[in-house]
């Protein structure tokens, strides 16, 4: 099986942003609209600024697909940009805290923030999440949906409404800040006053992965280790600054015996009677849901601007402010659920057996029936694997 691999370009304000997906099977019908609409989800949400009403963002497929049918050849995206305009737009020398703006200027040898930020900005993930939910295409074909959703914002909880996938999707795409929350009013004048006091908040956002089998990942390496990959891939984001699986931080100030899930087994097959795991246990997935918190820091574009330097004239001055959001921890969630996506497709492909998406559905029911009849389905005792009492 090949395995699933994804690059993105584009600037900020250059033409377009292009992400180019390869490894994907052959035989998955690919529904555009469907990715026009997660595009659409990461502009929307309360608390984002004038760019999201400039742009009106659309995938088109440049390649991979006949019929809309992928072929198992590479699938290139692009996203146009409407503000194209980075052969005029203006540089600045005064580099914002928080950004990649020094960084960036000391590794490449600039004194123009601008020539960093065109790459830096968070504008790069509209192609991460074209690329994105064209693997939640694919995964939804096996059974497998991931859903993104604002927890907190400013310290203000969003905790989520109980619910099936396809009810919690529902209340997150019709809620101004993409929570699964019965009401999101005190968030809301978190925001505004937020923007009155010309500042800006963060918060945290949920990634849940229903409907995944056990096994996907490894403890073979440290980089085949699942929870290591999701991190990783949620951290990609920018802005991230935290992320926990399951109990997360609070298994610090547990006990063994109160933090860890117990396992039962009954006519439906082995059970847990909690998920404080969050679904990944050694490094692999568990049968459980996979449960993913992330923790976004504040925009660092603040209007009335932090110190800094000029790194023209070495002065003491105040940072440069570019247009942003007050708010885009929403934005976030639909990042985070793209990001999640394709690192599970990633992972599920690697043991995948074919390069048909019919094999791999087949595969993943398969793994499902045997998660479903362990452990009763192995061969009597002394017939197969010994036990560790055995040895």
């Amino acid at each position: 099986m090949a395995e699933l691999r994804w690059r993105t370009a584009g600037e900020s304000h250059g033409s377009a942003l292009v992400a180019l997906v390869e490894g994907l099977p052959r035989g998955l019908a690919v529904d555009i609209a469907q990715l026009d609409a997660a595009l659409a989800r990461r502009q929307r949400g309360y608390g984002r600024g004038r760019r999201m009403q400039i742009e009106a963002d659309h995938v088109e497929v440049l390649a991979g697909l006949k019929r809309g049918v992928t072929l198992g050849s590479p699938v290139a995206l692009l996203v146009r940009n409407r503000d194209e305009r980075i052969h005029e737009y203006r540089s600045f020398s005064r580099p914002r805290p928080g950004h990649a703006d020094l960084a960036g200027a000391l590794k490449y040898g600039t004194r123009d923030c601008a020539d960093i930020m065109e790459r830096a900005s968070a504008r790069e993930t509209a192609a991460r999440t074209a690329a994105g939910a064209l693997a939640a295409q694919f995964l939804a074909a096996c059974g497998i949906e991931v859903l993104g959703m604002t927890t907190a914002v400013g310290g203000v909880a969003l905790p989520a409404e109980s619910g099936l996938p396809g009810a919690l999707r529902r209340l997150v795409e019709a809620a101004a800040l993409g929570s699964a929350a019965s009401n999101e009013a005190a968030a809301l004048a978190a925001v505004d006053a937020a923007r009155a006091a010309r500042d800006t908040l963060g918060g945290t956002f949920l990634v849940e992965a229903f409907g995944v089998p056990a096994g996907i990942g490894s403890c073979m390496q440290w980089d085949q280790r699942l929870d290591g990959r999701l991190g990783q891939a949620l951290l990609s984001i920018p802005g991230i600054k935290g992320v926990e699986i399951g109990a997360g931080f609070a298994c610090a100030s547990l006990s063994g015996r109160d933090c860890h899930d117990p396992i039962t087994l009954d006519d439906a097959g082995i059970q847990r009677a909690a998920n404080r795991a969050g679904g990944i246990e050694g490094g692999m997935s568990n049968g459980a849901t996979i449960v993913l918190r992330a923790a976004m820091k504040p925009i660092p574009s603040i209007p009335q601007g932090l110190a800094s330097i000029d790194l023209v004239t070495g002065s003491a001055s105040t940072a440069d402010f570019e247009r942003s959001d007050v708010c885009s921890v929403p934005a976030a969630s639909v990042v985070g659920e793209a990001m999640v996506a394709l690192e599970l497709a990633r992972a599920l492909l690697e043991i995948a057996p074919s390069d048909r998406l019919e094999d791999v559905s087949a595969f993943v029911a398969g793994l499902r029936t045997r998660d479903a009849t362990f452990p009763r389905g192995l061969p009597p005792s002394g017939t197969g694997d010994s036990s560790p009492s055995d040895r």
